[in-house]
């Protein structure tokens, strides 16, 4: 339970809807309390008058209302009483019906609300969250947290809050009117509620240990499914397709048993409720019956009618205590889930007094060491680097030589271990996070695209319009032909992940939306692989021309050399090994030479 009082918040930014929720319920339990006082008056009024006795104004003890319609009716011929109090009880269930629908308008509406604020919180809280937590946490845990465990949480602030209150006013209202009627009965009535109360806590320790296994098996599953269905062309093409559903079948397996297991225990419920109700309604019939044999007067037969109807008002808010302690254990148990990501804390964050600055371009690495956090690899080691404003730089080295790493460095996805990076005289850690990353392009190794159309896609990060700039970013990225030949041009959606599109389409329309940007720094990290030479030289000599006053740093395993780079920058398990223009590195004859040659004779190979 302590993990729900982080809904807090919510209840009171609603507590007007949450207020005059609970006045509704109250409302509409009082006016249903009524109508067994009214229906034992009718039947003692009809007794009176078959026995020939005078009809009394005695109130029995009933509510303010119910004597003031017995002193109303008071006179009346005994068809007119018989008529008007079943028009009475009739209107009472009308008006009852009536705020128990206003109770449902702002109870259920109010829990809608928190669902929507709570989805939008912990979506944003996942925006802010650094790379490091992305690479430990499955993405189909994500999607389970946000989808399946905020609808359990919206059972707890929506039904479960609203019977929870209804419980408690049918309970009240009934019981005190009971007492006030036959304290005696009443007691003998209540006599299996204790039975009821430890059932319950029992029950519920083991609901809410069920629930939270099962939340979890439901966030493997979820895994397991969004794995499969983002790798379905791999699976497809090494004709795994029945291992896959094995596979998905033992988890969903392991989920089923604990879901029917949870199922049965909470049966428990319900056949536990119906025995101790119709014992209560037992003992009033039995108890009521012998007392009314030997003290007529004390218990009459309308009272013992109207306590056979307290007790079946009663069944349903007992009913409901089985179900709403379940949603209670079980929002308790999705909350908890919840908690422990919109408990942790980014890594990466801005420091208490952020500068922003307009970058110029100059960026110095100073004896920088880093290390991965979740798997502790040494990326980079003792790592020095001066670029200078307008500078073109490429890092070439072979797969796991730490290339990706400096890309993820500049935009702070990290942080270094040891040493630091600094732009324009400035340690990176001072600057805005935000403000950071705006100034600069990436175009990443992996490569990104939204379920969109291409004009979006290019468009993602640009804050004004402007098919103008689409088009020429289009145009620099040397994919501008292809859009034309699409469907419905730069509208043509292209799927999830850029599914429809060829892997060199995917890398030059991420290239295009770094371009359209205008940044003072563009970083490429490996971003040619999927295109063929003659795209590849023509993007080249579109980028020369581009670049010409921004600085840049090209990350690639193929070395460029028909592009002029002020320094290139070899480097090998993290180190660097060589660095100096096209020429000079030939003239070492050392191991970029040996890369060139390399390259230079695949490229033959394959001419």
């Amino acid at each position: 339970m302590k993990h729900l009082k982080a809904l807090r918040k919510y209840f009171w930014k609603y507590r007007v809807r949450l207020g005059i929720g609970i006045l509704f319920i109250i409302i509409s339990n009082y006016f249903s309390v009524l109508s067994p006082q009214v229906t034992g008056f009718v039947i003692d009024f009809v007794q009176q008058q078959l026995q020939g006795i005078p009809q009394k104004r005695v109130s029995h003890n009933y509510d303010v209302l119910v004597e003031r319609f017995i002193y109303w009716v008071n006179g009346l011929k005994g068809a007119n009483v018989v008529a008007i109090s079943g028009i009475t009880i009739l209107v009472l269930a009308l008006l009852r019906g009536f705020f128990m629908f206003l109770m449902r308008q702002t109870i259920i509406v109010m829990s809608r609300h928190i669902e929507y604020d709570q989805k939008n919180e912990v979506f944003q809280h996942y925006q802010q969250l650094d790379t490091a937590f992305y690479k430990v946490h499955s993405t189909g845990d994500l999607m389970s947290r946000i989808a399946e465990d905020v609808s359990r949480v919206r059972m707890f602030t929506g039904p479960a809050i609203m019977y929870l209150v209804n419980l408690v006013a049918v309970i009240s209202f009934s019981l005190f009117f009971m007492f006030k009627r036959d304290a005696e009965l009443t007691l003998y009535v209540l006599t299996p509620l204790p039975i009821l109360a430890i059932t319950i806590y029992y029950v519920n320790t083991v609901i809410n240990k069920k629930s939270e296994h099962i939340q979890a098996l439901l966030a493997s599953l979820t895994t397991n499914a969004q794995e499969s269905y983002s790798g379905i062309r791999v699976i497809k093409s090494y004709v795994q397709e029945k291992a896959m559903l094995g596979f998905f079948k033992k988890n969903s397996e392991d989920y089923k048993r604990n879901a029917i297991g949870l199922a049965k225990v909470e049966a428990i419920y319900f056949p536990s409720m119906t025995l101790l109700i119709g014992l209560s309604t037992l003992l009033t019939i039995m108890i009521g019956g012998i007392h009314h044999i030997h003290n007529p007067d004390k218990t009459s037969l309308p009272l013992i009618i109207e306590f056979v109807i307290y007790i079946n008002m009663l069944t349903f808010p007992v009913f409901a205590i089985g179900w709403t302690a379940s949603m209670i254990q079980r929002a308790a148990a999705s909350q908890k889930r919840l908690n422990e990501f919109l408990e942790t804390e980014p890594t990466i964050q801005n420091n208490s007094a952020p500068q922003k600055i307009l970058l110029q371009g100059n960026i110095n690495f100073s004896n920088v060491d880093f290390v991965y956090p979740h798997t502790g690899i040494e990326a980079l080691k003792n790592f020095n680097l001066e670029i200078k404003k307008g500078n073109k730089i490429a890092i070439v080295g072979r797969t796991g030589s730490g290339k990706s790493t400096i890309a993820q460095l500049l935009l702070r996805m990290y942080d270094v271990t040891k040493g630091k990076i600094e732009f324009d005289g400035i340690d990176i850690r001072e600057l805005d996070l935000r403000d950071l990353r705006e100034q600069i392009s990436y175009v990443p190794q992996d490569v990104f695209l939204f379920s969109d159309s291409v004009n979006n896609n290019i468009r993602f990060g640009l804050k004004n319009e402007g098919e103008g700039e689409v088009l020429k970013a289009a145009t620099q990225a040397s994919v501008h032909g292809e859009i034309e030949w699409f469907s419905q041009k730069y509208e043509t959606l292209i799927g999830e992940r850029g599914v429809t599109l060829s892997g060199g389409q995917k890398q030059r329309i991420s290239i295009a939306r770094a371009l359209i940007k205008e940044p003072s720094l563009i970083i490429f990290d490996d971003c040619l692989s999927a295109v063929d030479v003659r795209t590849e030289k023509e993007i080249i000599a579109n980028l020369y021309d581009y670049l010409k006053d921004r600085t840049a740093i090209i990350i690639t395993h193929r070395i460029f050399s028909l592009f002029h780079f002020d320094k290139i920058v070899v480097l090998e398990e993290g180190e660097i090994v060589e660095q100096g223009t096209h020429d000079e590195l030939l003239a070492r004859n050392g191991f970029y030479t040996t890369l060139y040659a390399r390259q230079q004779e695949q490229e033959e190979q394959s001419v």
